[in-house]
C-alpha cells in the first residue's frame, strides 16, 4: 500500500498517522502536488495530495483515505460507529481540514514554503493577519471543548484528535505554539497527542529534513 505526498502536508500527515494507529503498514512516497508522475496521477487525477494506491484500488483526499483505512482494518475503531460520536469526529476532521488548516497554511506557506522552498517572497502581511486574527478564535474554541479525558470524542483517540493535532506541527515548524498561560488545556492536549509514537516519528523526520535543507541553502 502506497501513500503519495510529503508529511509536511497536514493532510498527508493525518493519513500516515491514522494508518500507524491502525497498525496498517504503508510506504510513503514523497510526492509534490501536481506531480506528473504517472502512477500518482492514476490515484490523484487532479494532482492533489495525499493519494493512495492499494493494489488496483486508487483514491485521493485525506478524508476518503482514512475512511478506507478504517473500513479495511476495523480495530482500533478511530471513526466511531455510534451516531453522535461519529458526527462529532467528522466535525472535528472538517474543522481541522478547513478552518485550522487555512489559517495555518497562510502562516506556513508565507514564512517557510515560499521563501525557503520556492525562492520567492512570502506574503508576511497575510501570515501576520492569520496569526493575529484567524488563529486565536480557533484556539479559544479548542480550549472550550477539550474534555477532561484529553480526547475530543468518546474519551479515547479518534480521527478527531489526529486531524486537529496535525496542523500544529506545521505551525511549530515556524515557531508558533499555544500559550500555556492562557490556554492550558489546549497546550496539554496538543502536546499529549503529538507525543504519541505515530506523530513523534514523523515530527523527527520532518525536523531532520528541514535542518538538512537549511544547511544546503546558499549563505
Amino acid at each position: 500500500m502506497i501513500i503519495y505526498g510529503s508529511s509536511l502536508s497536514p493532510y498527508v500527515r493525518k493519513t500516515l498517522v491514522f494508518a500507524s494507529e491502525k497498525g496498517i503498514a504503508v510506504d510513503n512516497l514523497p510526492t509534490a502536488p501536481n506531480s506528473e508522475e504517472v502512477e500518482f496521477r492514476q490515484a490523484s487525477p487532479f494532482g492533489k495530495i495525499p493519494a493512495l494506491c492499494d493494489g488496483d484500488f486508487r483514491i485521493s483526499d485525506s478524508s476518503a483515505i482514512v475512511a478506507y483505512l478504517d473500513a479495511l482494518q476495523p480495530n482500533p475503531v478511530l471513526i466511531p460507529h455510534e451516531p453522535k460520536p461519529r458526527a462529532r469526529a467528522i466535525w472535528y476532521d472538517e474543522f481541522a481540514d478547513t478552518l485550522l488548516f487555512d489559517a495555518g497554511r497562510k502562516i506556513f506557506f508565507n514564512r517557510l514554503v515560499a521563501p525557503k522552498f520556492l525562492g520567492i517572497p512570502g506574503n508576511e502581511a497575510e501570515a501576520e493577519k492569520a496569526e493575529r486574527e484567524e488563529l486565536p478564535p480557533l484556539i479559544d474554541y479548542l480550549e472550550s471543548v477539550i474534555p477532561a479525558s484529553g480526547f475530543l470524542v468518546d474519551d479515547r483517540l479518534t480521527l478527531a484528535d489526529i486531524a486537529v493535532a496535525s496542523p500544529w506541527i506545521n505551525l511549530a515548524h515556524v515557531g508558533i505554539g499555544i500559550d500555556s498561560a492562557t490556554h492550558p488545556r489546549s497546550t496539554a492536549y496538543i502536546g499529549a497527542i503529538l507525543a504519541r509514537p505515530s506523530f513523534a516519528t514523523l515530527v523527527a523526520k520532518e525536523k531532520s529534513f528541514l535542518a538538512r535543507f537549511a544547511e544546503r541553502e546558499p549563505r
